[in-house]
């Protein structure tokens, strides 16, 4: 399945991925009002699609995302109105969909494009990349969660550090930080997100889903809370065709087949 949009490619590659493409290149990618309405219906088409079990979200051309079009930028509008309604709606998608979502970060992700890639779930980033929170460089702050992304993944002092200092962070430090689970060749980068997320959408989708939820939830609980909530997700999971169908596929040596119920 392909859908055609102004400014996202979006693209289903084999049973079960979805590739969802900014497209923007001459603007490396930064948004604009067309690309955040595009990359929204796509986000919501591949959350909603039962067939799809995984996402890979990408750049078109040597950037990810350089963040928001200033070009774009209209100083008559609400700035908290855009910001909660339109960014914060395709960001809440990709954080809350039952699926994983790998950013195959093939060239720099600054401001808001920062966010965005650290808003998926895993990330494969190419050396040659980096991640940028260039807000301060204009006089901004952080936006669309990046704080609490940055401060729940490094800590305070490091994700203050690189928010005033608005400095590059290479690929081989943000793997080293834990900013991204990969750093691969220029030329390897979508292939091997395509890969991890083939690999992924062989597994069952329910405890996909259901574990991202579980994470999701214990980055803003406590370990307590988490514990009772993971409790109350494996419920649902354990009552599930595809627990029963992973439990008899080990027992009999055997490739299980998952349907997603």
């Amino acid at each position: 399945m392909t859908k055609a949009y102004e400014t996202v490619g979006y693209e289903q590659k084999g049973d079960h991925v979805a590739v969802v493409t900014l497209e923007r290149p001459d603007a490396l990618n930064a948004f604009n009002g067309a690309l955040r309405a595009d990359l929204l219906d796509a986000m919501c088409i591949a959350s909603a699609n039962r067939d799809i079990r995984a996402v890979v979200l990408t750049g078109a051309g040597r950037a990810f995302c350089a963040g928001a079009d200033i070009k774009d930028i209209n100083t008559d509008r609400n700035v908290e109105e855009v910001l909660n309604a339109e960014y914060g709606s395709f960001l809440t998608v990709i954080r809350t969909m039952e699926k994983p979502v790998i950013a195959a970060i093939n060239g720099p992700a600054a401001g808001i494009g920062m966010t965005l890639a650290l808003s998926c779930d895993l990330r494969v980033m190419s050396e040659d990349a980096y991640l940028m929170s260039a807000f301060a460089n204009i006089g901004l702050v952080p936006d669309g969660g990046l704080s609490w992304l940055l401060t729940q993944q490094i800590g305070y002092a490091r994700a203050y550090e690189f928010a005033v200092e608005a400095r590059k962070i290479p690929a081989h430090e943000a793997l080293n930080l834990g900013l991204v689970n990969r750093a691969e060749a220029a030329a390897d980068v979508l292939a091997n997100a395509l890969a991890w997320a083939d690999e992924l959408s062989r597994r069952a989708p329910l405890s996909l889903g259901l574990t991202k939820r579980a994470f999701r939830a214990a980055a803003e609980a406590g370990v307590g809370n988490a514990a009772a909530y993971e409790a109350m997700l494996q419920r649902v999971a354990i009552a599930s065709e595809d627990c029963r169908e992973g439990v008899a596929a080990v027992l009999g040596k055997r490739p299980a087949s998952f349907k997603g119920r």
